[in-house]
C-alpha cells in the first residue's frame, strides 16, 4: 500500500509531459557545442551522432509554447554561431521529434548520404547578406531631378500648408514609390555585377522596407570574407551619401540548403 506522499509523487510523474527533442540543424559528426551553449527555452545544446553526421539538439518541454521572439533568436544564434566554425544545414524553426532515437531514425539515418554530401560542399562556406539602404533625402532628390512630373508636383506643394496640398502629395508619393522600384532593380543589378567576379552563388531577397536598395544573400568562403567586404566597400564609395552598404555574416546558409521532404 502506498503512502500519501508516494501517491502524490506518482500522480505528479504521470501528469508531467515527457521532454521532446528540438532539432536546430545538421553538422559533421566531429562538431562539439560549447559547454555553456543554450538554445530554445535556455536548454543546453547537445549532439546526436550517426555515421559521419550529427544533429544539434536540445530537450524542451512540449507544453511550453514555441514562437516567441526569444525562441527565434535562440534558434538563429545556435545556427549562426556554428556557421563561424563548421558547415551547418539549418532546419526550419520549430522542428521537433519525440526522442533521440527518432532523431537518428527519422532524420540522420534516412538522409545520411544526402546530408553528408551537402555538408562536404558547404565546407568553408557560409551565408553573407549584402544590404543597401537608401539615404532618403538623396534618393528622393535623384528621382525628382530625373522626373519632370515629380519636379512639377514638388514645386506645387513647396512652402504650402499640408492640408492644402493633399491632391499633389498623394500622386507625388505614388510616383516616387514606382520610380524607386525601378531604381532598386537597377542598383541590385549593379551590385550583382560587382559581385560576379567573386561568386555567382547568390539569391536576391525582396525588400522589407521602402528604403531598402539591395538585399542579396551570398554563399561565400569564410576565409575570403575580406575580399567580399572590399568589393562592397568599393561599391559603397561609388554610392557615397546615396546608399549605405553593409555586409552581415557569416551566418548559416538558409538560402542555399534544399531540405529533404519527410515521408508521411
Amino acid at each position: 500500500m502506498n503512502s500519501a506522499d508516494d501517491t502524490d509523487d506518482h500522480d505528479t510523474d504521470e501528469g508531467a509531459s515527457a521532454a521532446v527533442i528540438y532539432v536546430y540543424g545538421i553538422v559533421p559528426a566531429d562538431v562539439q557545442p560549447e559547454k555553456d551553449a543554450t538554445g530554445v527555452h535556455d536548454a543546453p545544446i547537445e549532439i546526436v551522432k550517426h555515421g559521419d553526421i550529427a544533429a544539434l539538439v536540445s530537450e524542451i518541454d512540449p507544453d511550453q509554447r514555441l514562437g516567441a521572439p526569444a525562441d527565434l533568436q535562440a534558434h538563429a544564434h545556435i545556427l549562426d554561431g556554428t556557421a563561424h566554425v563548421a558547415p551547418v544545414l539549418p532546419l526550419r524553426f520549430g522542428a521537433v521529434v519525440s526522442d533521440r532515437d527518432a532523431v537518428i531514425r527519422e532524420l540522420l539515418a534516412e538522409h545520411h548520404d544526402e546530408f553528408a554530401s551537402a555538408l562536404n560542399e558547404l565546407e568553408g562556406f557560409a551565408l553573407y547578406m549584402i544590404k543597401g539602404r537608401y539615404v532618403e533625402e538623396s534618393i528622393v532628390r535623384e528621382i525628382v531631378d530625373e522626373s519632370p512630373e515629380a519636379s512639377a508636383l514638388l514645386e506645387t506643394i513647396r512652402d504650402q500648408p499640408e492640408e492644402l496640398t493633399r491632391d499633389a502629395r498623394i500622386p507625388l508619393g505614388e510616383l516616387i514609390g514606382h520610380s524607386l522600384e525601378g531604381t532598386r532593380e537597377t542598383d541590385t543589378r549593379t551590385t550583382l555585377e560587382a559581385l560576379s567576379p567573386l561568386t555567382d552563388t547568390v539569391t536576391v531577397r525582396e525588400p522589407t522596407h521602402d528604403e531598402d536598395a539591395v538585399q542579396i544573400a551570398v554563399l561565400f568562403e569564410v576565409d575570403r570574407q575580406e575580399e567580399l567586404e572590399q568589393t562592397v566597400g568599393d561599391l559603397a564609395a561609388r554610392w557615397d551619401n546615396r546608399v549605405t552598404m553593409r555586409v552581415l555574416g557569416p551566418t548559416a546558409p538558409y538560402d542555399f540548403v534544399v531540405r529533404p521532404k519527410r515521408e508521411d
